[in-house]
């Protein structure tokens, strides 16, 4: 990680892009991400995939990093983090296909020193998916350890300062890493600002595969609840 200077600093913006099995979407998400002028470099984490997506990801990206073995995707930001060499850091999902040009809309309010982490608030789902618990659960404990209320506690797509990035405590997260990183970063005393942004990325619906991926989301996040909960107390730090 890089250290910011302390007279007027340069800013540098490194995209981390966690792909997991993402063939399908990989190809046209970093060719959207490359078509921005704002970002320096693209670094994309192949967390173990079975398919051709870290192949796919060196076209487009200036560093891929590859895990062996699917580690979760805390695991993946941090490598991708570690690799960096930005002071301003954009996570950003590997299946947002062409809307990851939408990605330069988490910049500003950073880039102007209004807010240390931008999280986007995506356009409501085109299909059904589930009925919410998990989002309702993230946000009620955000809110019971920060004493902030979110719209999108569990968007991946974020944008972050280097001192943000410090404040995060627990990489090894899995699907919780957003819930963790935002009461980490809130806890910390630093900024949050939610900027609708319209990304539209691959959506889970009422099926099989949906409902497996929103119980290990589920558990991935009621186990960083729990974790937090005993490293801050349960004290909330602002009403």
């Amino acid at each position: 990680m890089s250290q910011e200077n302390n007279s007027v600093t340069k800013h540098k913006i490194s995209c981390i892009v966690p792909a997991y099995n993402e063939e399908p979407y990989i190809s046209s998400t970093l060719s959207a991400l490359r078509s921005l002028p704002e970002i320096d470099e693209i670094i994309v984490v192949d967390d173990g995939s079975h398919d051709q997506t870290s192949r796919l990801a060196g076209i487009w990206a200036d560093h891929v990093m590859i895990h062996p073995v699917n580690r979760g995707k805390g695991s993946s930001l941090l490598t991708g983090v570690q690799a960096a060499t930005g002071n301003i850091y954009l996570f950003i999902d590997g299946d947002l296909g062409l809307s990851a040009r939408n990605a330069a809309g988490l910049l500003p309010p950073l880039l102007s020193d209004e807010a240390d982490m931008t999280v986007a608030v995506l356009p409501p789902a085109r299909t059904k998916g589930g009925i919410g618990l998990v989002k309702k659960m993230a946000s009620a404990g955000i809110k019971q350890l920060t004493g902030f209320s979110p719209r999108a506690p569990l968007s991946g797509q974020r944008g972050l300062t280097s001192k943000a990035v410090e404040a995060i405590l627990s990489w090894d997260a899995g699907y919780g890493i957003e819930v963790g990183m935002t009461i980490d970063i809130l806890r910390a005393g630093y900024r949050l600002c939610e900027l609708e942004i319209p990304f539209q990325h691959r959506e889970t619906g009422r099926n099989l595969r949906g409902f497996y991926h929103r119980g290990k989301q589920f558990v991935s996040v009621g186990h960083i609840l729990q974790g937090k909960w005993k490293r801050y107390g349960g004290k909330v730090i602002s009403e």
